[in-house]
């Protein structure tokens, strides 16, 4: 189960820079930029941080992002 974020899209909005974003919530610039591909998911209180800086809710920054089901995962005759 992957987790995707919409925060790069809400922090360009706002105007932010990484350093601005990540100086706002607590963080260094590079846990901001693992944040934005996906390499780092963030913790509860740091998701609600981010949020409260764009104004928006968790779920409208981070999403569960299930991969596709196909033969190999269970639908039809896998291997």
């Amino acid at each position: 189960m992957a987790i995707g974020n919409d925060v790069r899209k809400h922090r360009v909005l706002a105007g932010l820079t990484q350093q601005e974003l990540a100086e706002r919530v607590g963080v260094t610039r590079q846990t901001i930029l693992a944040i934005e591909k996906g390499n780092y998911t963030p913790s509860v209180a740091l998701a609600l941080r981010l949020a409260a800086v764009f104004g928006t809710t968790v779920e409208a920054l981070f999403r569960i992002e299930d991969p596709p089901e196909g033969p190999e995962r269970g639908e039809g005759g896998g291997k």
